[in-house]
């Protein structure tokens, strides 16, 4: 998953905890901070061998905590209270400078670098950065299938300095509700302070629990919101607010029991890095290794923080890294993603690093420059002057933003209009004759001619029709309504509603099967049933190709269940109906880590077995086969090129795969099916445009438009009269 970046907002004063002893420097927490951020950098900057490192941001997550905690809990065992006002003065002055000098500065670079339609969408992502609920927007996103492959945001580390802001906002407030009521219910002469310590490790206890079984839960269900929410990860922080509550049981572990536990925490975070991947179901039970062991290295060092593991974290090149370790985080996301934009190529191995490097430089700077001069400048001793800065610099964070946005006008093309051509009507282009050839074939390749002109007289257009349909803003909310409305079953949907169009008191009744690349044709497929009044069904879910093929889901991180369950229960229904016509397609960009090879053996014999399945529900069957793969998000593309649209078209040998189709016909035809190859629909023989006419081809990076869609329904009616013409 790309969100998995890492959030290292510092909430103390960098090493020091109240719940160790006073406010005595921990060398060993700032270490643990350098390998936190470590991991997270060369995780990012793809170094091999840490597949792992953004198990950074749990470390970070158990830091929090125990800072945080151990601060409040000595105040309140001392007042009862927390000086609000002087608390989130001081989260301010830490945060916020450093934090929107970089919104600021992405912001800008977004909107100079990135192709409009990209940095409009990044942009916006600055505005919720600046708010600090970055975390739930990209929690929003991660859960449409539909954006799963749009690039990641240069802002998308923002997500967990937001749960963490979300963390400071709540927690100051649930200890003092919470020393209220022990103060209250204090039985006899018991010591307030120790009530009120064991009523906080009581409330935070509870808090961990519940938070750890709804990651559980939505890891398996929902793996946005658990990597992305405040919710999913409160029990990390809980975890280092616990280990902060019992400072005075750490502290009485012998060397020669706190020293092994030190280093086997290490080794736990140190297991995260190496043994972890994107592939693995995150946060979960997972992350019970990183989090266990940063608990383990801020625990036993509540005792002897320069002992043991703590002597190689006090090295003063981890001391370095530590005091960096917020600033070097905040830059280094953004320049590894903006970098490729500003050279105009991808960066290599040794480029990454190098990008790396130049964040680290920018966050010396910006520690010397702008962290240090607030933190522990006069408004120190100023906590109203601090809020109000707060204030300001938020404000600065989401004009900026907006600003940038401004500056960056939805993308218009100037083209002229070139209307593109009915299909069915007017003289049609020549076909050559065929013997034997039925009437219903003929009129397919002879629409298909027609669309094939149109094709080809498009593939050199330039310049992107000022008049384009969809606009090219529009384009990526251009969903067919199946979409929306619960039709296309989402990843744990099991089941099919009642998804009719057409005539639905008709007998003669076509179903659309398959996951989203079938669905994408319902809207042509809708107005010929309408026209030739049909009952038309829809049954389709994303990510699901109506084929038995043992399936694993990477957003799921497990095999899917779901996906199995869904196919059985629609070709029942499929036979308990009867329908005339089933129409199947899937998309043909699965890579091998859904558990199959498109086009390879097990792939075509499964099409086969599927097809003689549906044919023996009495249906015809007619599988279409795949739209040429565009090898970019085009509209993304185009408004980077408005005068040079052919700079977006992939040539034809990199978009399609002529030996897979050919090995898919056979396999279809072998057992009595049709297929239609639409390939001849969208391509001449050397390019795939991406522009025909007036019409936008492709929504993302595969789906077809709806009117591009629309525009090939005669072609689609033709093939189905092919198909019910088949004896």
């Amino acid at each position: 998953m790309s969100g998995r970046a890492a959030g290292v907002a510092r909430p103390a004063r960098a090493g020091r905890v109240g719940g160790s002893r006073g406010d005595a420097f921990r060398p060993d927490i700032e270490g643990l901070r350098a390998v936190a951020v470590l991991a997270v950098v060369m995780f990012h900057a793809g170094v091999p061998g840490v597949p792992g490192g953004f198990v950074g941001v749990d470390v970070f997550f158990v830091i929090s905590g125990f800072l945080i905690t151990g601060m409040l809990a000595r105040e309140v065992g001392t007042t009862g209270t927390v000086r609000l006002g002087r608390f989130y003065a001081a989260r301010a002055r830490r945060l916020l400078p450093a934090g929107v000098l970089v919104i600021v500065a992405t912001a800008t670079a977004a909107a100079a670098l990135l192709p409009p339609l990209q940095a409009r969408a990044v942009l916006g992502d600055g505005v919720a950065s600046a708010l600090y609920v970055a975390n739930y927007r990209f929690a929003a996103q991660g859960t449409d299938y539909l954006a799963a492959d749009a690039p990641p945001s240069p802002f998308q580390h923002y997500w967990s300095l937001g749960v963490e802001e979300q963390f400071y906002l709540l927690w100051p407030a649930v200890l003092i509700a919470t020393a209220w009521f022990a103060a209250r219910c204090r039985r006899g002469g018991a010591d307030t302070a120790a009530w009120r310590l064991r009523a906080a490790v009581l409330v935070l206890a509870v808090i961990a629990a519940i938070s750890f079984a709804g990651s559980l839960r939505w890891t398996d269900v929902s793996p946005p919101w658990a990597f992305f929410s405040l919710p999913s990860r409160a029990w990390q922080l809980a975890a280092g607010g616990l280990a902060a509550l019992g400072a005075t049981w750490w502290r009485r572990l012998p060397p020669l029991v706190a020293g092994p536990l030190g280093w086997a925490g290490l080794g736990l975070i140190v297991a995260g890095c190496l043994r972890l991947d994107d592939g693995t179901a995150y946060p979960g039970l997972a992350a019970l290794l990183p989090v266990g062991g940063a608990v383990l290295v801020v625990g036993t060092g509540c005792a002897h923080p320069v002992r043991g593991v703590g002597s190689v974290l006090a090295l003063p090149p981890m001391q370095w890294i530590g005091r960096i370790s917020y600033s070097w985080y905040l830059w280094h996301w953004p320049v590894l993603l903006l970098a490729p934009a500003l050279l105009g190529h991808p960066l290599g191995p040794a480029s990454r690093l190098l990008a790396s490097a130049l964040a680290a430089a920018l966050a010396v700077g910006t520690v010397q420059a702008v962290e240090n001069p607030v933190r522990y400048g006069p408004l120190r001793k100023a906590p109203g002057r601090s809020l109000a800065l707060a204030g300001a610099l938020t404000a600065l964070g989401v004009c900026a933003s907006l600003a940038a946005l401004s500056a960056v006008p939805a993308p218009v093309g100037k083209g002229a209009s070139t209307r593109t051509p009915e299909i069915g009507a007017g003289q049609a282009p020549a076909v050559p004759s065929a013997a034997g050839r039925t009437p219903e074939e003929a009129a397919v390749q002879r629409l298909t001619a027609q669309v094939q002109a149109a094709v080809a007289a498009s593939v050199d257009v330039r310049a992107v029709p000022a008049d384009l349909m969809p606009p090219l803003a529009k384009a990526p909310v251009d969903k067919p309504e199946v979409f929306v409305n619960g039709c296309v079953r989402s990843w744990l949907g099991v089941g099919q509603k009642e998804c009719a169009s057409g005539d639905t008191a008709s007998a003669l009744r076509v179903v659309l099967v398959g996951d989203s690349h079938a669905a994408m044709w319902t809207p042509p497929m809708e107005q010929v049933a309408a026209e030739r009044h049909w009952r038309l069904e829809t049954m389709a879910k994303v990510l699901c190709p109506m084929l038995d093929l043992p399936t694993f889901s990477p957003y799921l991180g497990r095999n899917y269940a779901e996906c199995t369950r869904w196919r059985g229960q629609i070709l029942d229904r499929l036979r308990a109906e009867h329908p005339a016509v089933v129409v199947l397609d899937m998309a043909r960009r699965y890579t091998p880590d859904y558990g199959f090879a498109v086009y390879g053996g097990a792939w075509l014999d499964s099409l086969s077995r599927m097809v003689s399945e549906l044919r023996s529900t009495g249906a015809r069957v007619l599988v279409l086969g795949p739209v040429p793969d565009p090898r970019s998000v085009v509209p993304t593309c185009l408004s980077e090129h408005l005068d040079s649209a052919v700079d977006c078209a992939p040539d034809r040998a990199v978009a399609v795969d002529d030996a897979g189709i050919a090995a898919e016909e056979r396999a279809t035809v072998s057992v009595g099916g049709s297929y239609a190859n639409l390939v001849p629909l969208f391509c001449t023989a050397s390019r795939c445009p991406v522009i025909v006419g007036d019409l936008l081809v492709y929504r993302d990076d595969n789906h077809v438009t709806i009117d591009y869609a629309r525009w090939l329904a005669p072609v689609l009616e033709a093939d189905l009269d092919r198909v019910l013409a088949t004896p």
